[in-house]
């Protein structure tokens, strides 16, 4: 199932959340090669974990970490500006009806389905935040994901080409996308919904987003 969790409720699912960041360390240090900050438990955390983000995870039956998506407000620190200003041409992305993808990560012999089951929930968001649009650095590895699952965004800059690409993308919500992505993951949209209704009512706001 998937779980709507901000940072600082992270520690009533002690067994979610530590599973999360070790299998963020084993994705991104372990299989990347990625330049991050793993700690003494082997738990990869940033900056931007501090911000009190809205994470999307999917929990396994045995209450641990399947796979999961970091979210924060662009008007507030994103990793887009404050690293990849050089892909943009230097703009800001600044908006309150744009929001920052980060992270997504897919626990060791994860079920195919999870990472289509991330993009639907982000939809979720986007419907009950009135959101408009998500951006996101995504890499090579990740265009093939987002093409399987129906979710490939407008890319707003990239450098490198093949295996180095790395590139700035925006995400928009539509029905049509919405059944894509929910025939991919198996999910009918009534579920991934009730699922954030679970979390933040019928009538959510983001209240304790960081702005």
């Amino acid at each position: 199932m998937i779980r709507f969790i901000y940072g600082d409720a992270l520690a009533d699912a002690p067994r979610l959340a530590d599973s999360m960041f070790r299998d963020r360390a084993a994705q991104f240090r372990d299989r990347m090669g990625w330049d991050v900050t793993v700690d003494a438990q082997g738990r990869e955390r940033d900056a931007y974990d501090d911000l009190n983000p809205l994470y999307v995870i999917w929990e396994g039956a045995d209450g641990r970490h399947g796979g999961s998506m970091r979210f924060l407000p662009t008007l507030g620190p994103t990793m887009v500006n404050d690293h990849f200003g050089h892909l943009t041409g230097g703009v800001r992305i600044e908006s309150p009806l744009i929001w920052e993808c980060t992270r997504f990560c897919l626990a060791p012999g994860a079920e195919p389905r999870v990472a289509a089951a991330l993009m639907l929930a982000g939809g979720e968001i986007m419907r009950g935040f009135a959101i408009e649009h998500f951006v996101g650095v995504f890499d090579a590895r990740m265009v093939r994901i987002y093409g399987r699952i129906g979710a490939s965004p407008e890319v707003l800059g990239s450098v490198g080409q093949g295996r180095s690409l790395v590139a700035v993308g925006l995400w928009s919500f539509s029905a049509a996308a919405q059944a894509r992505v929910a025939a991919q993951a198996g999910i009918a949209p009534a579920r991934s919904r009730a699922w954030f209704e679970a979390a933040f009512g019928p009538e959510a706001a983001p209240a304790r987003a960081v702005a």
